[in-house]
């Protein structure tokens, strides 16, 4: 198996548009969740989420965007810039052997809340004749691959919330095996249409509004935690050999050193101790690490009751005793949980707190949970941590349970 090194990152969030922006914007501790202004927010219980502000930089009338949902223009704003990030990785590639590998939970969510809409609230057959290729998951993945000519795998994967956790260590295991030379891998997620949100309200997993401050809603490990809190964007990395980036000189994220997938099997929300710490032990394995070597972790931390407690009790489960000298962070109490985006975003901030060597914080953690227990970083970045090893965990409805393990570069 070849060393793969991350050469290029891109990523548009509710934190900025540029790994540097979002980079400040977390390690400041600021949130990007707000309240929504939007037409449907009166319908909403708990109208916030956590939005991107980019819609100029999307605003292209072309032909090709007038066939594209948000959540694939999300993704080509963030495959753009860690290509370009990358410093012609592709130069000299066989086309052939690159691939795109995309994880979303919900797709093209706009385009078919949009057609519904027609359908049956206007009552009217007028449906825009390109629902159907804007509004498939493989869309994203798809306009990747033609705009940089990559003729090898074009995968899409959706497994909920870990779904571009699963694409990047699928991209990786790809790489590393020597079937591909370079890959472009994350996630992209726009659920933030009206029929989506009041879905996921019925679902009761989305967090009251915290009356003093919206941006403090999403309280991760907290005792007085409610909920989640949806948001939107994407993540892409460039994956290629190790001594591929070297030699021609790219500048070097950090590694990918493994990837450990498991599935509850259980219920198809509820999450498991089992599970969670299979995944975690798989991506140990893969990486040949002792749970010793890993100095940090980005939790899953989406802020609901069932979730926290219990990849709390995983971590403990794996880690032993040696869990309570790991700084943990769970950075959705800043960026929202962005779905089938969120662990590609949450393994892109991974990267960077190692090179800065900085734990980032927990943020909205003043009341602490005796069942979550761990030293989450509460409330303010924590310097000079020097963290070589982190893993980055993504749990799912569904049960699909992946975790990445990295290394800083």
């Amino acid at each position: 198996m070849r060393r793969v090194a991350v050469t290029g990152i891109g990523i548009v969030s509710p934190l900025g548009n540029n790994a540097a922006d979002v980079w400040q914007q977390a390690r400041a501790g600021r949130s990007g969740i707000r309240r929504l202004q939007t037409p449907f927010a009166h319908h909403l219980h708990a109208a916030i989420a956590a939005t991107v502000d980019c819609d100029e930089a999307l605003a292209t009338d072309t032909l090709q965007s007038r066939l594209r949902d948000r959540f694939s223009q999300l993704a080509l704003y963030a495959a753009r810039q860690a290509v370009a990030g990358a410093r012609q990785p592709l130069d000299g590639a066989d086309r052939a052997r690159t691939g795109v590998f995309v994880g979303t939970g919900m797709g093209g969510t706009h385009t078919m809340d949009s057609g519904y809409q027609t359908l049956y609230g206007a009552q009217s057959d007028r449906i825009n004749p390109f629902t159907i290729l804007m509004g498939m998951h493989n869309a994203a993945a798809a306009w990747i691959g033609i705009e940089h000519g990559l003729r090898g795998p074009n995968l899409t994967y959706s497994t909920a919330c870990s779904s571009s956790a699963v694409a990047i260590g699928e991209a990786w295991m790809r790489v590393a095996c020597g079937q591909l030379e370079v890959a472009i891998a994350g996630g992209a997620e726009a659920p933030l249409s009206p029929g989506s949100m009041k879905a996921w309200e019925a679902l009761r997993t989305v967090a009251t509004v915290d009356a003093d401050d919206a941006s403090a809603s999403c309280r991760p490990f907290a005792k007085n935690r409610s909920g989640m809190v949806l948001g939107e964007g994407a993540a892409m990395l460039v994956l290629e050999p190790w001594d591929r980036a070297l030699a021609r000189g790219a500048r070097v994220f950090g590694e990918v050193l493994g990837y450990g997938v498991s599935n509850d099997a259980s219920h198809i929300t509820r999450p498991s101790v089992e599970g969670q710490a299979a995944a975690m032990r798989a991506a140990l394995q893969s990486a040949g690490l002792q749970a010793q070597q890993v100095d940090a972790i980005n939790a899953h931390g989406t802020g609901t009751l069932a979730n926290d407690s219990c990849e709390t009790a995983a971590i403990r489960a794996v880690f032993g005793a040696h869990a309570d000298r790991v700084p943990i962070s769970a950075t959705k109490a800043m960026h929202g949980h962005l779905l089938g985006a969120a662990g590609a975003v949450e393994c892109v901030l991974a990267l960077l707190a190692m090179e800065h060597g900085v734990a980032l914080p927990t943020m909205h953690l003043q009341q602490p949970d005796p069942d979550c227990d761990l030293d989450y970083v509460p409330n303010q970045a924590r310097d000079g941590v020097a963290a070589r090893v982190m893993l980055s965990n993504s749990f799912a409805f569904g049960g699909t349970n992946a975790v990445l393990a990295l290394r800083g570069g």
